[in-house]
């Protein structure tokens, strides 16, 4: 098993920059009800307080820019984020048509200009999408993955950021775009790696059912993934955007949800990554609401204290 019998192709791209470690936060729980300030605030300080960590869950990856039962106003996560001294990758959605996509930039702007530096200064980057080129591949429609976007699409929405942050706080901020290794060596989708600056990479091998998945092959079916996506990016970053391993599910093939094996993928995969590149893990506290029959969270909503050991 490759546990750490060598450094990822892309490190040395980003050997030079900060490395962050935190999680992915949803803009709802997974029962669909909308999260607010002190949902945000109280789950940035739990990351930051999750005992075996010494403090290093210290940075948030964010889907969408806009709050939650609201049309265009900045999600609250990003005042959440600077009352806790959270660093943030932003996100953008965009996989709801331009109107949506235009709204997203309004809101990630109006916090720009509503918090000032005190929240630009916390941005790790900004992805525009998350899974889209996924989910509009044959793939993602043979999986009934949903709603996604074309290349073409995705590459005019960075052009649009890029046009849009310019005079603003925002402006040279790292614009980046978060997707499956399966969508990134797609030829069709060359031209989203050529036109950002860090490429987002999201591996589940608990998933893989197309080859052998189970817990003990999971950390080489990982390493071969992120290898994949690195083929790619040209020797831009490539940031671990979402991975993890659930505690409760169906079985996938050979894979099998448990605590046990979730425990045993972050002790392989997880402390592997923390600490040498920027990692997102997936995640703190579950908030698909499509997933309400599976759980990867490390810890469960009304408590702060983690399903197994998290030290590395």
């Amino acid at each position: 098993m490759q546990i750490r019998q060598f450094l990822p192709l892309g490190l040395a791209a980003i050997s030079s920059a900060q490395i962050y470690q935190g999680f992915n936060y949803g803009a709802t729980n997974n029962d669909g009800s909308c999260r607010g300030y002190d949902d945000f605030k109280g789950f940035f300080e739990r990351a930051k307080g999750l005992p075996g960590t010494d403090g290093h869950f210290t940075a948030a990856r964010l889907y969408t820019s806009i709050q939650c039962g609201s049309a265009a106003d900045p999600i609250s996560a990003f005042q959440a984020a600077i009352d806790t001294d959270t660093h943030i990758l932003a996100g953008l959605w965009a996989s709801a048509g331009r109107d949506v996509y235009q709204n997203e930039l309004n809101a990630l702007i109006a916090a720009a200009n509503q918090l000032g530096t005190a929240f630009t200064d916390r941005i790790i980057g900004i992805s525009v999408g998350s899974e889209d080129l996924y989910r509009s591949s044959d793939q993602g429609q043979a999986n009934n993955a949903g709603v996604g976007a074309t290349g073409a699409e995705i590459e005019g929405y960075i052009g649009w950021m890029r046009d849009w942050l310019k005079g603003t706080l925002l402006e040279g901020k790292p614009i980046g775009h978060v997707d499956t290794w399966t969508a990134w060596v797609l030829p069709e989708n060359a031209g989203v790696a050529s036109s950002v600056d860090f490429l987002g990479h999201n591996s589940f091998p608990y998933f893989e059912t197309t080859k052998a998945n189970a817990i003990e092959q999971a950390a080489d079916n990982f390493w071969s993934a992120v290898q994949q996506t690195e083929s790619v990016a040209g020797g831009k970053p490539v940031f671990i955007t979402e991975t993890g391993w659930p505690s409760v599910g169906p079985e996938q093939r050979d894979a099998i949800a448990s605590v046990e094996n979730a425990r045993k993928y972050y002790s392989q995969v997880g402390c592997a990554l923390f600490g040498q590149r920027t990692a997102f893990w997936y995640t703190l506290v579950d908030a698909n609401t499509a997933q309400t029959d599976i759980s990867f969270s490390l810890t469960p909503l009304d408590s702060a204290t983690p399903k197994f050991d998290l030290t590395c």
